[in-house]
């Protein structure tokens, strides 16, 4: 593990990412749920509201574990609360999720 982004705390991502290899595609950073958490939350873009639904697939993870898995992310983390963005399959960088 590389230190890319700590001391940043946790966040949620799915095991679309963790597990089976997907890119981050979609990112937004909520109001942190506790001390620890960071705000932000990282899915695949492919998790369906069934999958959501299954506290199995998904879990609280280091930023800095999410960002070893997708350095893009890295430039995203001072965002604001309240701010989401994508990444279109294909697409090298995330823009700002406007609606």
């Amino acid at each position: 593990m590389k230190p890319l982004a700590e001391g940043r705390g946790a966040c949620f991502a799915t095991d679309m990412i963790t597990v089976e290899g997907e890119p981050v595609r979609f990112m937004y950073r909520e109001h942190p749920d506790n001390d620890v958490d960071s705000g932000w939350r990282f899915m695949s873009g492919y998790e369906s509201d069934q999958y959501m639904e299954n506290a199995n697939n998904h879990g609280i993870y280091d930023v800095n574990t999410i960002a070893n898995y997708d350095p893009s992310i890295i430039p995203f983390l001072d965002a604001e609360v309240g701010l989401a963005f994508e990444k279109v399959p294909g697409a090298r960088e995330f823009v700002l999720v406007e609606d």
